[in-house]
């Protein structure tokens, strides 16, 4: 990360966030929401006691700008995205996260907002399909895909492995809940959805295949997921590709209906 664009960040932040307030104190009457945040900070993010948090509105300022910009790059990201999904003044969020995905691309940062977190996936197309997937719902398939997110845009430790695992899960789970059948492998159900929804064979043997890439007798494993290999282009692929299924499935399913 250059000076560029963490000074464009903290910009952002100041724009959307510190200059939404008034006054000396946290304490004053227009500035509850900016406490509310800063009590987040405190207790969530830099887990220090909260009586070390100034009501003085310009020290707690300095405090948080101090950490910023002595960040390591990715824990700036994760300080951007904390805020983004904790400060609770109406339509920030939308705001804020736009302006950030603009500021990202212009400085041809590798990473963008997707459904709120900050991970590795710049492709405009391929944002829209996980966030249509995961949409704003907190069934099985949406959960499934949401960790798998999470999974993959650990900056800090990621694991592929599993957001492989969850990727897939998610179609499993979409399958079982558009047949209404529960304890079924996704091999089996695609054969069933085949018929259900009309899924053109080679559409169906495409996602067996990729099934079987991760499946083995004992589930959802295979050697390549316990092998070192596997990585950050794997676990986008799958991603990307489960969520352009699942939305495929869905609109099939809504014009059937």
């Amino acid at each position: 990360m250059d000076d560029a664009l963490r000074n464009g960040l903290w910009n952002l932040l100041q724009i959307h966030c510190w200059n939404n307030a008034s006054g000396y104190h946290l304490s004053e009457h227009g500035n509850q929401k900016l406490a509310e945040l800063c009590n987040k900070l405190w207790i969530l993010h830099y887990k220090v006691p909260l009586d070390t948090l100034p009501n003085n509105k310009p020290k707690a300022l300095k405090t948080i700008r101090n950490n910023f910009f002595n960040y390591k790059w990715f824990e700036v990201y994760g300080f951007v995205e904390f805020v983004a999904n904790s400060y609770p003044r109406y339509s920030f969020r939308e705001r804020f996260i736009t302006g950030c995905n603009h500021l990202l691309e212009n400085e041809m940062s590798a990473y963008r907002f997707v459904d709120g977190v900050i991970t590795r996936v710049t492709e405009q197309i391929e944002i829209d399909e996980i966030e249509q997937a995961i949409g704003k719902t907190s069934d099985p398939v949406a959960d499934h895909l949401r960790r798998s997110l999470e999974l993959l845009s650990d900056r800090k430790t990621p694991d592929y492995r599993n957001s492989i695992k969850e990727s897939i899960s998610a179609v499993e789970s979409l399958a079982a809940i558009t047949l209404n059948i529960e304890n079924s492998t996704l091999g089996k159900l695609l054969n069933k959805l085949e018929k259900e929804i009309v899924l053109h064979p080679a559409l169906k043997t495409a996602f067996s295949n990729l099934y079987g890439y991760t499946n083995d007798e004992g589930g959802i494993r295979h050697a390549l997921i316990d092998s070192d290999k596997v990585g950050f282009d794997d676990a986008k692929f799958m991603i990307v590709a489960c969520s352009a299924f699942v939305n495929f499935v869905r609109a099939k399913n809504g014009n059937r209906e």
